[in-house]
């Protein structure tokens, strides 16, 4: 083997194992979440695997050449099969019931830790054939190796994030990363000992390559199962279901909007009607505590059922919605008809529109971090709505003690939040803390609690007394959270799994 065809292998291996860690932990979302714990886990166990994989390798390469090479070329075959089923795994195991930290941890371990150790075995092997090639140069052989692996690392980590998962999905990212894997096969070369004839090569050639066929045929076969959702990128993954005359929109499993289509509201007006029960009150409170021309902020657009409540209710509001994904506004676009048809007649980009200057339309959208925003816009706003989900969990840097005091300084009356946590959960106690800090009057209601132990609790935070609702939504009662740790940007919430 040449010398720089070890490196390109070895630069090509690495490249593989880290887009195959970071679409690990974006298809893990949809079952458990993205938290800090389920990234720990991710990283903890694709480097265990790493590790472990190198250390076989080395054993792996101290043995005769030929037989070497025969087992490099298994490991490849095997990782390329692990890695395009690591999906169907990852499915497999939760539907047979994995839930909480021990499910998750159990989940992620059988599903990728063995391709981690498989992709990483053929590493050492080529590292040697590498100072071998090149007597005298050890030293800067073993350099480039060790640059080899470093670059490809870098290049899989920006491939994954940047390419990858957004363009293709991440089925398609772990088919394609088991196939890159098989390519890598015809390079590896061995100098069989000269007692073994000709035949004997020739018969483990045949096995390698015999190999080849069944393998491909399993990376190709895994993408016959789909994707893992409707529509999917970096950041999110998206499933839009129909029931009856309501569509509802899925951001990694968890119900983020729904829309009646052709629906009015209670009343009869011909207003779009809101379906889900945390909309309905942040509604109402907004309704009750506003003037008929306010300037609300949304973090986070979601299906703009809100945004699209407001302004088709009081014809001089203005809104900004800062939503992070812009798949999820063209998803809204292409499946929520009234959201749709409020974006089409008064949204415009608003992204590089820092002041209430001149503009046609009514609802300003931008597609970045809802942090990025507040520290950067110059805007003020007569309220503010926080309703910024990462599978069903506030981003961390969302819930902090130095955000809401930014929001604070441009946001001149209330603010309403839209939380998903356990009945008195550390979430919900955190940013009532938060809140209390900073406005003399908080109140805070929460909705029936699921399967999981979670409910929908709703704060509403105001420098004025906030006058209690006549009417609540069904299941939504008054709650009194106890106080809990505020968060800041140093010590921050964890989030759910």
């Amino acid at each position: 083997m040449r010398f720089w065809t070890t490196i390109n292998l070895i630069l090509v291996l690495s490249i593989v194992g880290l887009t195959y860690e970071i679409a690990a932990g974006r298809v893990l979302a949809p079952f458990f979440g993205t938290s800090l714990l389920t990234w720990t886990a991710v990283i903890a166990t694709v480097l265990a695997g790493f590790s472990l994989g190198s250390a076989l390798g080395g054993l792996v390469a101290e043995r005769p050449r030929a037989k070497a090479v025969r087992q490099v070329r298994a490991a490849l075959i095997a990782t390329a099969v692990l890695m395009a089923l690591s999906p169907t795994i990852l499915g497999a195991i939760y539907a047979l019931g994995a839930r909480g930290l021990g499910g998750m941890l159990l989940t992620v371990f059988v599903a990728f830790f063995p391709a981690s150790v498989l992709v990483t075995l053929p590493t050492p092997f080529l590292a040697k054939c590498a100072v071998e090639a090149r007597p005298g140069r050890e030293g800067s052989s073993l350099g480039l190796v060790l640059a080899a692996g470093s670059l490809g690392a870098i290049a899989g980590a920006i491939l994954a994030g940047f390419v990858a998962l957004p363009l293709i999905g991440s089925a398609a990212t772990f088919a394609g990363c088991g196939a890159v894997a098989l390519l890598c096969m015809p390079f590896l070369k061995g100098d069989p000992p000269e007692d073994r004839d000709a035949t004997e090569e020739s018969q483990d050639d045949n096995g390698s390559n015999g190999s080849i066929g069944p393998a491909a045929a399993v990376v190709a076969l895994s993408l016959l199962g789909g994707p893992v959702c409707q529509y999917e990128s970096g950041l999110s993954c998206i499933d839009v279901v129909r029931q009856g005359s309501t569509v509802h929109l899925y951001s990694d499993r968890t119900p983020q909007a729904a829309e009646r289509i052709g629906g009015t509201d209670d009343e009869g007006a011909d207003l779009p009607g809101l379906v889900m029960p945390y909309a309905e009150w942040i509604w109402a409170r907004m309704d009750r505590d506003l003037g008929p021309s306010p300037s609300i902020l949304f973090i986070g657009g979601g299906g703009y059922t809100l945004p699209t409540r407001l302004l088709a209710s009081r014809p001089s509001a203005q809104a900004v919605a800062v939503e992070i994904d812009p798949l999820v506004t063209a998803v809204v676009r292409d499946n929520l008809p009234r959201a749709a048809s409020m974006i089409e007649q008064t949204g415009f980009d608003a992204a590089q529109d820092g002041s209430t200057g001149a503009r046609e339309g009514r609802l300003g959208i931008v597609h970045a971090d809802g942090r990025v925003y507040l520290n950067e816009t110059d805007r003020r706003f007569d309220a503010a709505v926080m309703d910024a989900f990462s599978s069903a969990s506030v981003p961390a840097h969302l819930a902090t003690s130095e955000t809401y005091k930014r929001l604070r300084s441009i946001v001149d009356g209330p603010v309403y939040v839209n939380l998903i946590d356990a009945p008195d959960g550390s979430l919900a106690r955190g940013l009532h803390a938060i809140l209390t800090e900073l406005y003399p009057h908080v109140r805070a209601v929460q909705g029936p609690v699921s399967g999981r132990g979670r409910a929908n609790i709703l704060l509403a935070a105001s420098d004025t007394p906030l006058p209690a609702l006549e009417d609540l939504p069904r299941g939504y009662d008054i709650v009194s959270l106890p106080q809990g740790r505020a968060f800041t940007d140093d010590r921050g919430w964890v989030g759910h799994r």
